[in-house]
């Protein structure tokens, strides 16, 4: 059973850390899980963690009410994570940014390298951030699709917000220091 559940937080691990964004350190830093329960089913290779689940390794932190893993025969995994919110929460590679997103349901597919966000959904990456009721992001194409669902009564599409700041190019430097001296052209008055 100890090596099963091993293999389980390996799955976990790759569903929070395969993903483009994802610190690379993370996948080789020990991972912590707690749960109120957990429920695995070797034959149907479905886990359950249920109770305030809460999954950190290195950078990454997975939060939600309740998180089920998949797998496949060819050993790829599907991940679901539910919760008011669900959250995810990462260093991106390379940079000093964190990438964080929510929703009532997030689901990782390792095949596909395919995130989504369900419900009350939204994503944020430094300043910027977006929100609707559908995120979808592919990380092989580095892509993302925001969308919003119709409205039960009047059936028009709802809106998608977004909040993207400019970019501040950084102004170089002056090669040499500006003296301040007094005119000798100027008349006085």
């Amino acid at each position: 059973m100890l090596l099963r559940i091993d293999a389980l937080l390996l799955c976990l691990l790759l569903l929070g850390a395969s993903s483009a964004w994802a610190e690379r350190a993370d996948r080789n830093q020990p991972m912590y899980l707690d749960a109120n329960t957990v429920n695995i089913d070797d034959a149907k290779q479905i886990s359950i963690f249920e109770g305030n689940v809460r999954l950190i390794q290195g950078t990454l932190m997975i939060t939600g009410d309740k998180i089920v893993v998949t797998e496949t025969a060819a050993g790829d995994k599907h991940g679901t994570v539910t919760g008011k919110p669900a959250q995810f929460r990462q260093k991106r590679e390379g940079v000093d940014e964190i990438i964080e997103g929510n929703g009532q349901r997030i689901e990782y597919d390792t095949q596909n390298e395919f995130l989504e966000l369900f419900g009350e959904a939204s994503m944020k990456r430094s300043n910027d951030e977006v929100h609707g009721d559908h995120i979808t992001y592919d990380s092989k194409t580095e892509i993302f699709h925001v969308d919003s669902s119709r409205t039960p009564n009047s059936g028009q599409r709802g809106r998608v917000r977004a909040v993207i700041q400019p970019r501040n190019e950084s102004i170089p430097a002056p090669t040499d220091p500006v003296s301040i001296r007094p005119s000798t052209s100027l008349g006085k008055p």
